[in-house]
């Protein structure tokens, strides 16, 4: 059974997904401060959609286009993450990122600065999540 476009990857369904070796995902977190997966107890990452997208040009920017690491972070403080998005898109930058800025923000700005827009989605989950704590917590008390 596949999974849907916007479930999270296990580290070995990404590696297979973006052709590289699960090593070379673990080596580039350590290189870009940008590429940052969900990660659980124990450390397992899962990447959500938009991690694809920024691993998917970080990869198409190295191996592709000839850039080097120092070559690729230097895009990134430069031009932000948006142009290495798009990169794995095939595009210089123009690329149409709305299908994932959907799923979340997406940091666009080279010092990691959230969207006004972002922010507030993130204290809306925020806000849920706490509700939903709350929620939980009154029905544990009552067990």
């Amino acid at each position: 059974m596949a999974k849907g476009p916007n479930a999270f990857r296990t580290i070995s369904e990404a590696a297979e997904e973006l052709g590289v070796p699960q090593h070379v995902l673990r080596f580039w977190e350590t290189k870009f401060s940008f590429i940052r997966p969900m990660k659980r107890a124990g450390g397992r990452r899962f990447y959500r959609p938009q991690d694809i997208a920024v691993l998917s040009g970080v990869r198409a920017l190295l191996h592709a286009e000839g850039y080097t690491i120092k070559g690729v972070q230097k895009l990134h403080r430069e031009q932000g993450l948006t142009h290495v998005i798009a990169a794995g898109l095939g595009d210089n930058g123009s690329a149409s990122l709305d299908g994932l800025t959907a799923a979340g923000p997406i940091d666009s700005s080279p010092r990691g600065e959230l969207a006004e827009e972002a922010r507030g989605r993130l204290v809306l989950a925020l806000d849920d999540l706490q509700a939903v704590k709350a929620r939980l917590d009154g029905l544990l008390r009552g067990l």
